[in-house]
């Protein structure tokens, strides 16, 4: 009667022993600096444009959105503090992150699967090397050092982006007003929320990315639903993961 259940308890079990085993490899030798480095150029420099543009634009729709309440208010020379606040609190880390998923978790995902159909990961395992050690721990170790640098410059991106449309084309306040706003509205627990949250959902792009190419059965078909599953499994984690972090936050404050 319970059958129906063994499936997905089996797929959490597998998924938490290759997690385990690639976060143990870390403090382990050797570690493929070649293979995490080549990783690093994928994840971080490959997603870089998307990230630049992206970051522009959603300080500018933040600005935009936000000065006519301001205004309404008096409150235009607030804008800085508003569009500091909302990225590096919230935006800059879950849009990266949905970005960076989208992008690399699924090509970890298709690569991996590829690999996992036609036997190469079994090839690999019959000359005596770890597959977790040799394809899941460099991108995990890429993916956690990539994506809080790419989330920086995410944040820095949107601030210009509101700058742009605050200051040149609405002129809700001045250069000056608008960047001191934004450094004075952040405290260190803003930061350290901005910089825990993309560490914590690099874990989760890697190893769910790694675990359903790792597990990729029927083919080219099955490469295909490996890398649907990747992006939506973890897309869905990164949105339920920083409501706890920042109701975590919320709390401690």
């Amino acid at each position: 009667m319970l059958d129906f259940l063994k499936g997905p308890i089996l797929n959490v079990q597998n998924f938490f022993l290759l997690s385990g085993r690639a976060i143990v490899n870390i403090f382990r030798s050797p570690h493929y600096a070649d293979d995490i480095a080549l990783q690093m150029d994928i994840i971080g420099v490959g997603s870089l444009p998307l990230i630049l543009l992206t970051g522009l634009f959603t300080g500018g729709v933040i600005t935009l959105q936000m000065s006519r309440a301001l205004n309404q208010y008096g409150a235009s020379g607030q804008v800085g503090n508003i569009v500091a606040i909302t990225l590096v609190r919230e935006l800059g880390p879950v849009l990266t992150a949905l970005l960076v998923a989208g992008r690399n978790a699924s090509g970890m995902a298709s690569e991996l699967g590829s690999m996992k159909v036609t036997e190469q990961i079994d090839a690999m395992r019959a000359l005596g090397t770890d597959p977790a050690k040799k394809l899941v721990t460099p991108r995990l170790i890429a993916t956690a050092t990539m994506l809080p640098v790419l989330t920086v410059i995410s944040d820095f991106m949107g601030l210009v982006g509101g700058y742009i449309v605050g200051c040149v084309m609405l002129s809700l306040t001045t250069p000056t007003q608008f960047w001191s706003s934004a450094y004075q509205a952040l405290d260190y627990s803003d930061i350290a929320q901005g910089l825990i949250k993309p560490l914590t959902f690099a874990f989760v792009i890697a190893l769910v990315g790694c675990h359903y190419g790792m597990e990729t059965t029927g083919g080219t078909q099955g490469v295909g639903r490996a890398t649907t599953r990747a992006v939506v499994v973890s897309s869905v984690w990164v949105i339920v993961l920083t409501f706890f972090i920042g109701n975590f936050f919320v709390n401690l404050n």
